[in-house]
């Protein structure tokens, strides 16, 4: 069985690794929205509709940067503002249609990428790879499941 000490080292490096190899698909990938657009869209995407305020938080930034930031993508088309009827100084942010699409086309990009490093690995390795996205997927959900939900958005 792992000591603490182990296991936090092998969280270090699996954090590592991560990061290292998304910096350098995010080097690697032709940006059709400048990065910090790009990342905004996946955070309203992952939380579905929210307010400004949350997705700051999200993205460890200030509200009024949130704000900027939200305001290029909703001139763009890629997201809306919906009025929240309980509080009249808040919007939802939701992806339109073209959001999506842009949001679609950046992923495709970044897994064209990532695609190409695993073509050159060995058969081993990839399903070695396909085995650790499993145990990653795990560990996510379970993230996922002990983080308290988020406010949601009132659906009609």
């Amino acid at each position: 069985m792992p000591t603490s000490l182990e296991s936090a080292s092998a969280g270090a490096e699996l954090l590592d690794v991560v990061a290292r190899l998304n910096r350098w698909v995010t080097r690697h990938t032709v940006w059709t929205l400048p990065v910090a657009q790009a990342r905004v869209l996946s955070q309203i995407d992952e939380m579905q509709a929210t307010r400004v305020s949350d997705l700051a938080r999200a993205q460890h930034c200030s509200q009024p940067t949130m704000t900027s930031l939200v305001r290029r993508l909703q001139d763009q088309g890629l997201v809306a503002r919906t009025p929240d009827p309980d509080d009249a100084r808040a919007a939802w942010i939701s992806l339109t249609d073209e959001g999506g699409q842009a949001l679609a086309d950046i992923r495709r990009a970044r897994a064209d990428i990532i695609e190409s490093l695993i073509q050159r690995l060995t058969a081993a390795d990839r399903q070695r790879l396909r085995g650790a996205q499993k145990a990653l997927t795990s560990l996510l959900d379970a993230a996922y499941r002990q983080t308290p939900p988020q406010q949601e958005h009132p659906r009609s």
